[in-house]
């Protein structure tokens, strides 16, 4: 299978949220024909709330089998739940609470422990139990992309872009001052399928240097997301694709 990510420009924000809602759909609509569950890391960030807001209403909600999907989460602040920057909390106030998802089937990374350490533990326990005799992990991956060619928890110039062993770890991150839990690139590259979704001229930079620069990780951690076996989508509007070739 080939690892040449497939482009898709939309217009604008609102058009890349639609373009999202359909691809998302169909893609658990077949999935869940050929087998029993449908597995979905969700991301955090801006760019998903309408993303979400579609999904939990007519005619996407009523698409999906909500109860045989299993969610999860690609990475997360070490704030509290009730906290407003929680990617959790957002899903929730945006997705979950409007849909049909047993709570037994929604993994988040708990945030309540004093340790993140621990918490990373926890969540790669998870993940093992879930993927750990399989050829791929998540059935999809959401991503975004910051203006500094971040993805996941994975920034510019830290060591944990270069993690291999572990499916998720916890660290520091010194420029927001506060603890990050995150997937690292071994589990992501084992999804079965990838959808970054980016908007605005903001990431119009990284998004050229990440899709057609030379690999150089330590400044573009997007870079090391690379599927093994499976696909990625690039949903993005035409401000983010300003300075891609045409």
């Amino acid at each position: 299978m080939s690892n040449t990510p497939e482009i898709h420009i939309q217009p604008d924000a609102e058009a890349v949220a639609v373009a999202a809602a359909a691809f998302i759909t169909e893609r658990i609509v077949k999935t869940l024909e050929k087998q029993e569950r449908f597995t979905i890391a969700l991301s955090g960030g801006s760019t998903p709330r309408r993303l979400h807001y579609l999904l939990s209403h007519p005619p996407y909600k009523d698409q999906i089998d909500w109860d045989r999907l299993h969610i999860f989460w690609g990475d997360e602040r070490y704030v509290p739940l009730d906290d407003e920057r929680n990617n959790a909390r957002m899903a929730y106030d945006t997705l979950l609470n409007y849909v049909s998802v047993p709570d037994e089937q929604v993994h988040i990374m708990k945030t309540d422990l004093p340790d993140p350490g621990e918490s990373a533990l926890q969540y790669d326990s998870i993940l093992h139990r879930y993927f750990g005799k399989s050829e791929n992990s998540f059935d999809l991956l959401l991503l975004g992309m910051g203006d500094d060619g971040h993805t996941l928890s994975l920034f510019p110039g830290t060591e944990v872009v270069h993690e291999t062993r572990k499916w998720c770890t916890s660290f520091f991150l010194e420029q927001q001052d506060m603890f990050r839990i995150t997937l690292t690139k071994s589990i992501a590259n084992r999804s079965a399928c990838v959808l970054f979704l980016t908007t605005g001229k903001g990431k119009a930079n990284a998004l050229q240097h990440v899709l057609n620069g030379p690999t150089n990780i330590n400044l573009y951690p997007a870079q090391t997301i690379q599927p093994e076996n499976g696909e990625t989508h690039w949903i993005i509007d035409t401000a983010a694709a300003s300075l891609l070739p045409k």
